[in-house]
């Protein structure tokens, strides 16, 4: 079974990884997110993705034997503007306002490569949120949860409280879709559930 690489620094998508028992080393590949001129939501982060993984592999600098890394993207939607992860306070509060008694979009790709095949995957999901007082966004941005989410919140964390409904995929808003992304890896070569021991 090749090694699996996860070209990402988010600990929710290790969480997640760990989740479905699927073993993992995390590659660092930082790599420019800024949106093209023109450029749709859904191609934007499958791009992101695909670089991610991309930038992972040239990172490791293996040639001989096979060796899998995943990317991933997640960018929070609305009325056609992406909401990336808030620049400050401001920017924060901004967004909230925005996403405040509505429904957006949160687009999730999953991309993997391996140096011969490179695959991808485009999960989207609705997600409404309740009204947000200025003082909820407030306290929640003290919280320190928002800064380094797309949207500025978590639907996993205390961001929670303000989901009224979602349709689509839980673990895709949280930042890597399950279900798709065992499948995708199984066409690696690489199983969920490998933790679970045969007796």
């Amino acid at each position: 079974m090749p090694p699996l690489y996860l070209a990402s620094g988010s600990p929710r998508r290790r969480e997640l990884l760990t989740q479905i028992g699927i073993p993992f080393t995390a590659v660092s590949a930082a790599i420019d997110e800024t949106p093209h001129a023109g450029e749709q939501p859904a191609d934007y982060v499958v791009r992101l993705a695909l670089g991610k993984a991309e930038a992972g592999l040239a990172a490791l600098n293996v040639a001989a034997s096979p060796t899998v890394v995943l990317g991933a993207d997640t960018a929070v939607v609305i009325d056609g503007r992406i909401l990336g992860k808030p620049l400050d306070k401001a920017d924060a509060l901004a967004m909230l306002a925005i996403l405040s008694g509505r429904e957006h979009e949160v687009l999730t790709a999953v991309a993997v490569v391996d140096g011969i095949r490179r695959e991808s995957l485009f999960i989207r999901s609705r997600v409404s949120l309740r009204d947000i007082s200025r003082e909820e966004a407030e306290a929640y941005w003290a919280s320190g949860e928002p800064q380094d989410k797309a949207g500025a919140y978590a639907i996993q964390g205390l961001g929670g409280v303000f989901v009224k409904s979602l349709s689509g995929s839980y673990s895709a808003v949280v930042g890597l879709p399950v279900s798709e992304t065992a499948e995708l890896l199984g066409q690696f070569g690489i199983p969920c559930w490998q933790n679970l021991q045969k007796h």
